[in-house]
């Protein structure tokens, strides 16, 4: 769209999200983009804009969400503020005068909604366009930090060239056609190499690695993070660069002894529990060259 004209506007809730400004501009130009927080358009609201506001939508729309639907009729809660999050995002459509809106499928019911709100203040309806959500690195569900299952776009360009190498065969397409400008026949014929035994997925995958890094990098970081993980898993070298983390200051080692998964967690090698004890349960970690089998370590 900005290729075309149009200014980019991401919206960006001042307390959940200010992290991500850094990492959109890996994606986006930073000079077709504006940044706002909806703080500027939410914070002036007084209880009476919340009460018309909220007035606006009847109980029946909001639980024709599916989602809700499903809970509703199962006997579940829905708090208020569940109600509320769509007639909010709605409202942001409203203050920008947005033309077009884009968000995952899941989100389809929020962007209708904003169609819903424009139309009550006489503005032209936005087009809404919906992509698909990204599996995470495990093939199953959505990426997520809770789950260990995420690529970040801030990483360094050896994880992320590691870390697409690890996802399953199954959804290498997912990601060519989410994650890469290929053209969609060429993504055809790899699909079709694929399924007939021509074309190995290992080597589609390394491609697709490749693509991704230089992406938000370079081609040349590209090449050097291939480079690095044939070092390590094809000719089963160390790494270039071991960092050396020196824990003594943050640990209380007086009886000599920690438990395996709260040292990844302190090494910052795990973001929680559950996600150090996966990387042990993988075999992911090693002392002294030796894999650790026992979790409770």
């Amino acid at each position: 769209f900005p290729d075309l004209g149009h200014v980019a506007i991401l919206i960006i809730g001042d307390y959940t999200a200010r992290s991500y400004v850094e990492q959109v501009f890996k994606i986006l130009d930073e000079d077709k983009t504006r940044i706002l927080f909806n703080s500027q358009w939410l914070e002036p609201l007084k209880l009476e804009d919340i009460i018309l506001l909220s007035s606006k939508f009847t109980l029946a729309r909001l639980l024709e969400r599916d989602d809700f639907q499903k809970r509703f009729r199962s006997g579940l809660p829905i708090s208020l503020l569940e109600f509320l999050y769509p007639i909010m995002q709605a409202y942001d459509s409203v203050a920008i005068g947005a033309d077009v809106e884009l968000g995952g499928t899941e989100q389809k019911f929020n962007l209708l909604v904003g169609r819903d709100l424009q139309r009550e203040y006489g503005q032209e309806p936005q087009i809404i366009l919906t992509m698909p959500l990204l599996v995470g690195t495990d093939g199953v569900n959505k990426m997520s930090k809770s789950l260990g299952n995420y690529i970040g776009v801030s990483e360094e360009p050896q994880e992320i060239f590691g870390k697409v190498m690890s996802i399953p065969d199954s959804v290498i397409i997912d990601y060519l056609e989410l994650t890469t400008d290929l053209d969609p026949q060429e993504i055809l014929r790899l699909k079709k190499g694929m399924d007939e035994g021509s074309l190995n997925p290992g080597d589609v995958k390394r491609m697709l690695s490749r693509k991704i890094v230089q992406r938000f990098y370079s081609e040349e970081k590209a090449r050097e993070a291939e480079r690095e993980f044939n070092q390590i898993f094809r000719d089963h070298e160390l790494p270039s660069h071991i960092p050396e983390l020196f824990l003594s200051s943050v640990i209380d080692l007086s009886d000599g002894k920690i438990w395996i998964v709260q040292l990844l967690r302190k090494a910052g090698l795990a973001n929680t529990n559950s996600e150090a004890r996966r990387l042990v349960e993988q075999g992911g970690v090693k002392i002294n060259g030796e894999t650790v089998a026992d979790v409770e370590l």
